[in-house]
């Protein structure tokens, strides 16, 4: 059997996959970095589905290792599955809230029977999770959730957006 997860460099919003998963702050209405990308690419549909979602199930926002689908608008994409990573901190391991985000993400797109999604290197970048952590917890926690065989998810690919995070993922994952 082929590996169930690839380590690509590119642009996620770009992928042909059933749900792409969205590096989200708890507010759901856009951001920067892939938050921000997704939305521009995604056009308005899916800020008109996440304001939806504040207005009636999350009011308060998405908190932090949870997972919710919307629509994908304009993306190759069936479903935008969007998640909040922790913020890195010296002083206190978030781990469980990052590795929560992962199984999440994985849950919400057994719920919608995705066979493939493409993730981000979620918390790796403006959140400040260091690479190398971020990439060994990502590929665990996603090999752990796959090997468990349960559910619809057939392909995890991860999707960097530059060589120091491609080769961090490639490391952790022993390529």
């Amino acid at each position: 059997m082929a590996d169930p997860i690839e380590i690509v460099r590119g642009d996620i919003t770009e992928q042909a996959v059933d749900a792409v998963v969205n590096a989200a702050n708890s507010s759901l209405l856009g951001g920067g970095g892939v938050d921000g990308a997704i939305h521009r690419r995604g056009g308005p549909a899916i800020l008109a589905a996440c304001r939806e979602l504040r207005a009636t199930t999350l009011p308060d926002g998405l908190p932090t290792g949870q997972a919710v689908a919307t629509t994908a608008g304009d993306l190759p994409a069936q479903w935008v599955i969007h998640t909040v990573g922790p913020v890195w901190a010296r002083s206190e391991d978030r781990t469980p809230d990052l590795q929560n985000a992962y199984r999440s993400s994985l849950r919400v797109a057994r719920e919608l029977g995705a066979a493939t999604v493409a993730f981000p290197a979620v918390s790796a970048g403006v959140y400040g999770w260091p690479l190398d952590d971020a990439a060994r917890i990502a590929v665990s926690t996603v090999r752990a959730v796959l090997s468990s065989g349960v559910g619809s998810v057939e392909l995890v690919r991860f999707v960097l957006f530059n060589d120091d995070a491609l080769s961090a993922f490639r490391r952790a994952a022993g390529e």
